[in-house]
């Protein structure tokens, strides 16, 4: 939905002017038609691209991630640096159901997100992390 958020954003207006303009210019046409090709193939690209490509487990001893389109980061996040969980919901995710668990360590990289999940799965998630840091022993620093 953010994909096809971003394009229509971009070919709407485009679209708008190309109406309102008597006589618009053959380049105007040519951006509308890319604009939309190319919003159309990144909008049906991206959701299976991501799916194969994003991944997420937890275990007892450290929640693990991949993320990256071309760029492709593997982060270990062990339970015993983990300082706190948090659940995030935007509107969109509200509106689907979706929810993402941050996962914030002493580590300088920042912060593990896991993005896209099921509110529900989301939530137990949370629990996990929570009862398994509690039980793990360290300062998380």
């Amino acid at each position: 939905m953010q994909a096809a958020v971003f394009w229509l954003v971009l070919f709407i207006p485009q679209l708008v002017v190309f109406l309102l303009v008597p006589q618009p210019p053959t380049w105007e046409l040519v951006l509308l038609v890319a604009t939309g090709v190319v919003g159309l193939v990144h909008t049906a690209v991206e959701p299976s691209w991501r799916y194969r490509v994003h991944r997420w487990e937890t275990t007892s001893d450290a929640v693990y991630t991949l993320s990256g389109w071309l760029n492709q980061e593997w982060r270990v996040a062990p339970v015993s640096r983990i300082q706190t969980v948090d659940t995030k919901r935007g509107p969109f995710q509200q509106l689907l159901g979706l929810a993402t668990v941050t996962v914030t360590t002493a580590s300088a990289a920042g912060p593990v997100e896991i993005e896209g999940l099921d509110h529900e799965t989301a939530r137990r998630l949370v629990e996990e992390l929570t009862t398994t840091t509690q039980a793990t022993p360290g300062d998380a620093t």
